[in-house]
């Protein structure tokens, strides 16, 4: 493995009634609180009943921006911006999901920022400092509740990119009862499911050696969510289930299973042209991208995408070439995450070849890409036609 620092100053909050703690949590910040939040499902489930109470209960001055879209957009956090700048916010406090976070983190850089936000998305400026921002999350999936990481889409020029800025855009705090996610609705809980898969296969393909403890924590962690997740989908509510996944979503992505490598992220960085073309659910654009991003580099090393197959889907590789169980467990990959719902076409969203080249052209703009395998702009295209 490489040399390595590991350093998360995330408090994670974790259980049923944890809510409650906000009340501790907030006034360590100051009184003057932004509320950001998206289309209103914690209104109808109650949860936003719940923490303006709460906030109410401490004293807290709370400022409201709502309808954060499940791809944020940069548009979305400007407003939010002039809101701290206006109002002098003390503390963001992000209720939602990943997306709702991911604004929120842009909102706290740039209320801090003289200049247009996109810059720091574009890395045309460097973050400087930030808003403190605590998290009560309603989403098993990204991880964003416990990183510094954030993707951000810039609709008028069709752009989406992932940015971050170490320990100025982590939470200074996050709240995950698994309560809160009951009313996440079908559709949404197996985007989640995809998109914690999809960020420990991104570790799981990397080039360092020595890493058999993280490869098997990541081994782990995506049988572990294999066996939830047809359980949790048949019986949205419950607990034991819901905290599962909420658990895995959050330690796929928070430092703690890639300590010493850097992983790939070339197909997060293909769905993020995807989507910022068409709009779609990300964890939607990662199932149909994900398998076809492992075929096509499948040849360059074998070996590892058996391994994948015989200790994550149990593959028997008796009398097979390394190819030929990887394969086996690829078709097992798709299999799984068609079988419970999610998609495996760019078609099943009405996506045809008319925008292939532009997506790949958007995927492109900053050159060869992929930390395992390294991608060119005809890789990229015969992913996406292979998607198609």
């Amino acid at each position: 493995m490489e040399n390595f620092t590991f350093y998360n100053p995330v408090k994670l909050i974790f259980g049923k009634g944890q809510l409650d703690q906000l009340k501790n949590e907030v006034p360590r910040y100051g009184k003057k609180v932004l509320l950001v939040y998206g289309g209103g499902s914690i209104k109808r489930s109650g949860l936003y009943d719940q923490v303006i109470s709460l906030l109410n209960e401490i004293g807290a001055e709370v400022f409201e921006l709502a309808g954060v879209e499940p791809n944020p957009r940069v548009s979305t956090a400007r407003k939010g911006i002039d809101i701290c700048k206006t109002e002098g916010i003390d503390l963001l406090l992000a209720v939602g999901g990943g997306s709702v976070i991911d604004c929120t983190k842009l909102i706290a850089a740039g209320a801090k920022y003289d200049g247009d936000a996109w810059d720091l998305v574009i890395k045309k400026a460097q973050v400087q400092d930030a808003l403190p921002f605590g998290t009560v999350l309603t989403l098993a999936a990204t991880g964003s509740e416990m990183n510094a990481g954030s993707v951000i889409t810039n609709w008028e020029t069709k752009e989406k990119y992932g940015w971050g800025a170490g320990a100025l855009t982590m939470p200074k705090f996050s709240i995950l009862d698994p309560v809160n996610t009951f009313t996440v609705p079908r559709d949404q809980t197996i985007y989640g499911i995809v998109d914690m898969m999809s960020h420990t296969f991104e570790h799981y393909f990397h080039t360092a050696v020595n890493t058999e403890f993280q490869d098997r924590m990541c081994e782990g962690l995506l049988k572990t969510v294999i066996e939830t997740a047809p359980k949790a989908l048949e019986d949205l509510e419950n607990y034991d289930h819901r905290a599962t996944l909420l658990y895995c979503g959050t330690m796929g992505l928070n430092g703690m299973i890639n300590m010493g490598f850097r992983g790939d992220w070339a197909t997060h960085n293909i769905e993020h042209a995807v989507s910022a073309v068409y709009d779609i659910p990300h964890g939607g654009g990662l199932a149909i991208l994900f398998p076809n991003w492992m075929k096509h580099n499948l040849k360059y090393d074998p070996a590892r995408f058996a391994k994948m197959a015989v200790r994550v889907f149990d593959v028997d590789p008796t009398g097979k070439t390394d190819e030929e169980t990887a394969l086996e467990g690829i078709e097992k990959l798709r299999e799984f995450w068609t079988g419970i719902g999610a998609p495996s076409r760019l078609a099943d969203y009405n996506i045809d070849d008319s925008n292939v080249e532009l997506m790949a052209d958007k995927a492109m703009v900053n050159g060869e890409f992929g930390g395992y395998v390294k991608l060119n702009r005809e890789d990229v295209l015969a992913i996406l036609k292979a998607s198609l």
